[in-house]
């Protein structure tokens, strides 16, 4: 189970000479551990622990033709199907798109007081991606990069990782959030594509109403009423990294007011390779099922929802652990399963006075099992939530939440939990006041999340927005918000042996044979990072076929996750291994603090009623200060999310029945990982043979054989380059 936090860093050990650094491990922290040069004995510790398995191929440029591509879109077919959704849509429409997740309410994005941005079905199925993360990478201001065949690294606005812990997810009002390292383990969140209606993002603290962890940002999936999604769905595809994967889905009625789907889905992903051409056995299996039942009569001021997904499935890794020998590492093929499912009702009751109540409530059940650890958790969640009308000017909004998790966890020698087994409670309320100063004008949001969790006790989110229209093509907004980032159950209760050594190659030991071990712990004082985040928006359609969305952001962050030495920080090593004669020891801490700033731009474009463009660039920086003597080295942290990203998407209907879609991307380097900047192409064409049958052919990082995205994360997880690929598809609809 290869989901920790602490991200892995590799230093010469003090003495050593560059040629030696293959004959040590791994230490691994929270952070990338920095250089023992000038710094005290405790620092020293990792004067060698560094850049072993760092692997860097140089980047190739080579022009790829898309022949068959051209050949498709040339042939003559008859026209059987109308434009695409995305091209028949005037810009203005286009820009209307109704949103929730900034208000807990419905109301257009163009109007919202946040950095938003929508991606839409039709978006979704020309972009040819096959996985929800693939999907994400057209966000402005998220940083998305593949680690290996089942792995990402997401985040917005920075501090990039596997585990990265600074952005909630939700799928339908569901939170995928996993507090064993506050993250979200991607490689089990799926559903069938077609079946999102939307995915909501948004940039930026959404703590006021989402809570605690939603730092950085806010994903919000949302998949189609049931009434949306009536007949039968059928999808079958294969390709060189896509070997095989299907789709059955249908939709239908129980009576005039209750309609429901039912799906499954499987797939086989291959393996992708390391950069020396080897097989990085990391291939990934998946099934999953489920239904969804929605009933609602039009005279009735209630609705309710039912839904639930059951999924299993293998993600394979090559990983690496500590040894006792030299090398003092190993690698190890590690298989993973991952397994669980989820239940979810929602009741509404909508008044005549506009006022809305929901009762939401969830159950989910997660399991993973991989040869270091193994993790099931259960998690039942319930919300209440109403809005009212509570004066001409102003309308309110006021909630209250209970979640109880469980979990259980198998220890190993290099991973173990302390205590392996523990039970959660978060309580939670939240209020938001939206008052119209002046009508059609000036709106003001005030509101704050309370939250008590059983690592931190109480916490406090206020938030305040500000909504400028003079025109109904400009619109101009700012924001000031706190939100903090409470600790993790590893940050608190875990114990890492992240690394072996000899103990005559660290300076401050006695000489004399043995080893030395590096225990990285939890650690009971942990406190929640904390943020205060500014943000200026401007939006405007200029004309008719063309609009920009402008935002800018400074976020100010305190108590950032470092890893200092322990108070008892030379112990005797008590493992039992006669060959460990020493102990290090570190914990996590709070000593880092700085700002990330930064703009978003993004451009929409109809030069042609068939064919849409959409421009997207991100500028990021960090600039992150350690405030004691941890071990966190902040120029790395500053340099594993790319400065600056280019999207740039084109959506073209060359006829009523052929489309050709292509989406050009540029990412800057990772210096942090050692990876080059990169630019990938990826191409979709695709031929609606008549009404019920659609075939593609998608082609996927056309300009290079492979190119690595990100780096070493954290302890035992082996990177590999990401391939190029090509996948072709039928999909039929009846």
């Amino acid at each position: 189970m290869r989901i920790f936090p602490w991200r892995r860093s590799t230093l010469p050990l003090a003495g050593t000479t560059g040629k030696e650094l293959k004959c040590f491990p791994y230490l691994t922290t929270w952070s990338h551990l920095h250089s023992a040069a000038g710094h005290n004995t405790r620092g020293a510790t990792m004067a060698g622990i560094r850049s072993f398995h760092r692997k860097k191929r140089p980047l190739s440029r080579k022009a790829t033709t898309l022949a068959a591509l051209s050949m498709l879109m040339a042939a003559s077919q008859p026209c059987w199907a109308a434009r695409a959704n995305i091209t028949a849509l005037s810009l203005e429409e286009l820009l209307a798109v109704e949103i929730t997740s900034v208000s807990k309410k419905t109301e257009k994005a163009s109007e919202a007081a946040a950095a938003v941005f929508v991606v839409s079905q039709e978006d979704i199925k020309r972009s040819g991606a096959t996985s929800i993360p693939e999907i994400l990478r057209m966000v402005p201001g998220l940083q998305v990069a593949r680690i290996d065949a089942n792995k990402w690294a997401i985040t917005s606005r920075g501090f990039n990782a596997f585990s990265a812990n600074k952005l909630l997810v939700l799928m339908d009002g569901r939170t995928v959030y996993n507090p064993l390292f506050s993250g979200v383990l991607w490689n089990a969140q799926d559903t069938v594509l077609e079946d999102i209606e939307r995915i909501e993002v948004i940039r930026g603290p959404g703590a006021s109403l989402w809570g605690a962890n939603a730092v950085n940002g806010v994903i919000n999936i949302i998949t189609k009423h049931s009434a949306d999604t009536q007949g039968t769905l059928l999808t079958a595809g294969t390709g060189s990294e896509e070997k095989g994967f299907g789709t059955a889905r249908h939709g239908g009625k129980i009576n005039d007011h209750t309609t429901y789907r039912v799906y499954g889905k499987n797939f086989y992903r291959d393996d992708m390779a390391f950069a020396d051409g080897t097989k990085a056995d990391d291939d990934w299996y998946q099934w999953r099922g489920g239904f969804r039942v929605d009933s609602g009569a039009l005279e009735s001021p209630y609705t309710f929802t039912i839904q639930g997904d059951a999924y299993n499935g293998n993600a394979d890794a090559t990983t690496n652990i500590p040894a006792t020998s030299p090398p003092y590492t190993t690698d190890i093929s590690n298989p993973s399963n991952i397994r669980g499912g989820d239940l979810l009702t929602r009741l509404t009751k909508k008044g005549k006075d506009n006022s809305e109540m929901t009762l939401q409530a969830y159950y989910d059940l997660a399991r993973s099992n991989d040869r270091l650890l193994g993790d099931e958790r259960s998690t039942a969640d319930l919300e209440f939530q109403h809005r009212f009308q509570a004066t001409t000017k102003q309308e309110l909004t006021w909630g209250l939440g209970y979640r109880y998790t469980r979990d259980s966890l198998e220890n190993s020698q290099t991973f173990s939990f302390a205590p392996a087994s523990r039970t959660d409670m978060l309580l939670s309320a939240f209020v938001q006041d939206e008052i119209t100063l002046v009508d059609d004008l000036l709106r003001l949001t005030l509101g704050s999340k309370f939250e008590h969790n059983d690592f931190t006790g109480y916490e406090v989110q206020p938030n305040g927005r500000l909504l400028f229209t003079p025109h109904k093509h400009h619109t101009f907004w700012g924001a000031v918000s706190q939100a903090v980032r409470t600790p993790s159950q590893a940050e608190h209760d875990i114990r890492i042996s992240s690394a072996i050594a000899p103990s005559a190659a660290i300076p401050f030991l006695p000489p004399g044979p043995g080893l030395a071990e590096i225990v990285i712990n939890g650690n009971e004082d942990f406190k929640s990072e904390k943020l205060i985040a500014y943000e200026v928006g401007y939006r405007t359609q200029i004309h008719e076929a063309l609009a920009f969305d402008l935002t800018a952001f400074l976020n100010d962050y305190s108590r950032l996750r470092t890893t200092p030495a322990s108070a008892n920080f030379i112990t005797a090593n008590n493992s039992g291994d006669p060959a460990l004669f020493y102990q290090l020891n570190y914990e996590a801490g709070n000593t880092m603090e700085g700002n990330t700033y930064g703009f978003e731009l993004v451009a929409d474009a109809k030069p042609l009623d068939w064919w849409r463009l959409q421009l997207a660039y991100t500028y990021l920086r960090l600039d992150l200060q350690e405030t004691g003597q941890g071990l966190f080295a902040s120029e790395d942290a500053e340099g594993e999310s790319p400065r600056n990203q280019v999207s740039l998407r084109s959506m073209m209907n060359l006829r009523s029945d052929i489309t050709l879609d292509t989406w050009l991307r540029y990412v800057d380097n990772l210096p942090t990982y050692g990876i080059d900047n990169y630019v990938t192409l990826d191409a979709r064409v695709a031929w609606q043979v008549n009404p019920t049958v659609e075939l593609s052919l998608v082609g996927q990082n056309l300009l290079d054989n492979a190119q690595p995205e990100f780096g070493y994360l954290f302890i035992n997880t082996i990177p590999s380059e990401i391939e190029r690929s090509v996948y072709a598809q039928v999909r039929m609809t009846f």
